[in-house]
Protein backbone atom coordinates (compact mmCIF):
# COMPACT_ATOMS: atom_id res chain seq x y z
CA UNK A 1 0.00 0.00 0.00
CA UNK A 2 1.23 3.32 -1.03
CA UNK A 3 1.48 5.82 1.91
CA UNK A 4 0.40 9.37 1.61
CA UNK A 5 1.76 12.27 2.72
CA UNK A 6 -0.05 13.84 6.54
CA UNK A 7 -0.46 17.52 6.77
CA UNK A 8 1.61 17.89 9.30
CA UNK A 9 0.27 18.96 12.87
CA UNK A 10 2.14 22.30 13.90
CA UNK A 11 2.66 23.76 17.38
CA UNK A 12 1.15 27.04 18.47
CA UNK A 13 2.88 30.43 19.40
CA UNK A 14 3.27 30.93 23.33
CA UNK A 15 4.60 33.79 25.20
CA UNK A 16 5.56 31.22 28.55
CA UNK A 17 5.86 27.93 28.76
CA UNK A 18 3.18 25.01 30.22
CA UNK A 19 3.24 24.16 33.88
CA UNK A 20 2.86 21.14 34.79
CA UNK A 21 3.95 17.13 34.63
CA UNK A 22 1.81 16.54 31.88
CA UNK A 23 4.19 17.81 28.99
CA UNK A 24 7.44 16.96 27.63
CA UNK A 25 9.36 19.53 26.24
CA UNK A 26 11.41 19.29 23.46
CA UNK A 27 14.33 21.35 21.74
CA UNK A 28 12.81 23.14 18.65
CA UNK A 29 15.46 22.81 15.61
CA UNK A 30 16.12 25.27 12.91
CA UNK A 31 15.56 23.17 9.62
CA UNK A 32 13.21 22.40 7.20
CA UNK A 33 10.41 20.38 8.79
CA UNK A 34 9.97 16.70 6.34
CA UNK A 35 7.89 13.54 6.77
CA UNK A 36 10.01 10.44 5.91
CA UNK A 37 8.36 7.83 4.21
CA UNK A 38 8.57 4.32 3.69
CA UNK A 39 6.06 2.01 1.50
CA UNK A 40 6.66 -0.82 -1.32
CA UNK A 41 7.28 1.90 -3.57
CA UNK A 42 10.22 3.12 -1.70
CA UNK A 43 11.55 5.92 0.29
CA UNK A 44 10.31 9.23 -0.09
CA UNK A 45 11.11 12.23 1.82
CA UNK A 46 8.58 14.98 1.59
CA UNK A 47 8.50 19.09 2.77
CA UNK A 48 5.71 20.28 5.09
CA UNK A 49 4.16 21.94 1.94
CA UNK A 50 4.16 18.17 0.49
CA UNK A 51 6.72 18.89 -1.96
CA UNK A 52 9.38 15.69 -2.83
CA UNK A 53 13.15 16.60 -1.49
CA UNK A 54 14.49 12.91 -2.10
CA UNK A 55 16.40 13.52 -4.64
CA UNK A 56 18.31 16.87 -2.58
CA UNK A 57 18.21 14.63 0.70
CA UNK A 58 19.41 11.36 -0.76
CA UNK A 59 22.13 10.81 2.13
CA UNK A 60 19.08 10.78 4.54
CA UNK A 61 17.12 8.38 1.84
CA UNK A 62 20.04 5.19 2.18
CA UNK A 63 19.46 6.03 5.81
CA UNK A 64 15.47 5.48 6.18
CA UNK A 65 16.05 2.50 3.93
CA UNK A 66 18.00 1.15 6.39
CA UNK A 67 15.31 1.18 9.19
CA UNK A 68 14.43 -1.97 10.02
CA UNK A 69 10.26 -1.43 9.36
CA UNK A 70 8.08 -2.76 6.34
CA UNK A 71 6.36 0.82 6.00
CA UNK A 72 6.86 3.90 8.11
CA UNK A 73 6.19 7.75 8.43
CA UNK A 74 8.34 9.68 10.37
CA UNK A 75 7.93 13.41 11.36
CA UNK A 76 10.64 15.26 11.64
CA UNK A 77 13.41 18.17 10.92
CA UNK A 78 16.16 17.55 8.25
CA UNK A 79 18.73 20.18 9.33
CA UNK A 80 22.67 20.72 9.06
CA UNK A 81 24.87 21.65 11.91
CA UNK A 82 27.87 23.22 12.76
CA UNK A 83 31.39 22.34 14.62
CA UNK A 84 29.23 23.22 17.76
CA UNK A 85 26.55 20.88 16.91
CA UNK A 86 24.22 23.47 16.62
CA UNK A 87 21.47 23.48 13.39
CA UNK A 88 22.64 26.19 10.63
CA UNK A 89 19.37 27.57 8.43
CA UNK A 90 21.43 29.59 6.65
CA UNK A 91 23.85 26.84 5.27
CA UNK A 92 20.79 24.23 4.50
CA UNK A 93 18.74 27.03 2.90
CA UNK A 94 21.29 27.87 0.47
CA UNK A 95 22.33 24.26 -0.38
CA UNK A 96 18.34 23.44 -0.82
CA UNK A 97 18.27 26.55 -3.50
CA UNK A 98 21.53 25.31 -4.97
CA UNK A 99 19.10 22.39 -6.40
CA UNK A 100 22.18 20.18 -5.53
CA UNK A 101 21.97 16.95 -3.37
CA UNK A 102 22.83 18.12 0.33
CA UNK A 103 25.69 16.73 2.19
CA UNK A 104 26.05 16.62 6.14
CA UNK A 105 21.78 16.48 6.19
CA UNK A 106 20.27 15.28 9.10
CA UNK A 107 17.03 14.36 10.53
CA UNK A 108 16.10 14.85 13.92
CA UNK A 109 12.80 12.47 14.22
CA UNK A 110 10.12 13.75 16.71
CA UNK A 111 6.86 11.40 15.77
CA UNK A 112 5.77 8.43 13.91
CA UNK A 113 2.67 8.83 12.65
CA UNK A 114 2.64 5.12 10.50
CA UNK A 115 4.10 2.20 10.98
CA UNK A 116 3.86 -1.26 9.57
CA UNK A 117 0.45 -1.02 8.52
CA UNK A 118 -0.97 0.86 11.55
CA UNK A 119 -1.62 4.54 11.61
CA UNK A 120 -0.46 5.48 14.98
CA UNK A 121 -2.57 9.62 15.08
CA UNK A 122 -4.16 8.49 17.97
CA UNK A 123 -2.24 7.16 20.12
CA UNK A 124 -0.56 9.20 22.85
CA UNK A 125 2.43 11.07 21.80
CA UNK A 126 4.46 9.30 24.70
CA UNK A 127 3.99 6.24 23.25
CA UNK A 128 4.54 7.07 19.50
CA UNK A 129 7.68 8.66 20.42
CA UNK A 130 8.37 5.44 22.69
CA UNK A 131 8.09 3.03 19.45
CA UNK A 132 9.64 5.76 17.30
CA UNK A 133 13.31 5.45 19.75
CA UNK A 134 13.01 1.58 19.51
CA UNK A 135 12.62 1.64 15.72
CA UNK A 136 15.80 4.23 15.12
CA UNK A 137 19.54 2.88 14.48
CA UNK A 138 21.52 4.31 18.15
CA UNK A 139 23.53 6.58 15.85
CA UNK A 140 23.29 7.77 12.17
CA UNK A 141 21.78 10.60 10.09
CA UNK A 142 18.13 10.17 11.50
CA UNK A 143 18.26 10.86 15.50
CA UNK A 144 15.22 10.88 17.67
CA UNK A 145 14.62 14.40 19.61
CA UNK A 146 15.31 13.62 23.00
CA UNK A 147 12.81 14.75 25.13
CA UNK A 148 14.49 17.59 27.68
CA UNK A 149 14.21 16.69 31.62
CA UNK A 150 13.09 19.00 34.10
CA UNK A 151 9.90 21.60 33.99
CA UNK A 152 8.79 23.86 31.16
CA UNK A 153 9.66 26.69 32.58
CA UNK A 154 13.48 25.15 33.41
CA UNK A 155 13.55 24.15 29.86
CA UNK A 156 12.74 27.28 28.37
CA UNK A 157 15.61 29.27 30.47
CA UNK A 158 18.00 26.67 29.33
CA UNK A 159 17.12 27.07 25.43
CA UNK A 160 17.33 30.92 25.64
CA UNK A 161 20.57 30.69 27.77
CA UNK A 162 22.00 28.59 25.14
CA UNK A 163 20.63 30.92 22.23
CA UNK A 164 18.55 28.20 20.52
CA UNK A 165 15.64 28.63 18.48
CA UNK A 166 13.54 27.69 20.75
CA UNK A 167 11.62 24.69 22.37
CA UNK A 168 8.10 22.69 21.37
CA UNK A 169 5.71 21.21 24.54
CA UNK A 170 3.56 18.57 23.93
CA UNK A 171 0.97 16.93 25.59
CA UNK A 172 1.84 13.75 27.18
CA UNK A 173 -0.98 12.35 26.27
CA UNK A 174 -2.18 14.27 23.07
CA UNK A 175 -2.97 12.51 19.52
CA UNK A 176 -1.46 13.72 16.04
CA UNK A 177 -4.01 16.33 14.30
CA UNK A 178 -3.23 18.21 11.55
CA UNK A 179 -3.37 21.99 11.71
CA UNK A 180 -1.94 24.18 13.97
CA UNK A 181 -2.83 23.18 17.50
Amino acid sequence: MRLKFIKPMEPELVDTPPQGDDWLHEIKFDGYRTQAIKDEDGIRLITKNGYDWTGRYIQLAGEAAAIGAESFIIDGEALTINEAGLSEFHVLQSAVTSRKPLRDLYLVAFDLLHLNGHDLRNLPVEDRREILQELLPPSGRIQFSEAMPGTGAAVYHLVDQAGLEGMVSKRKDSVYRSARQ
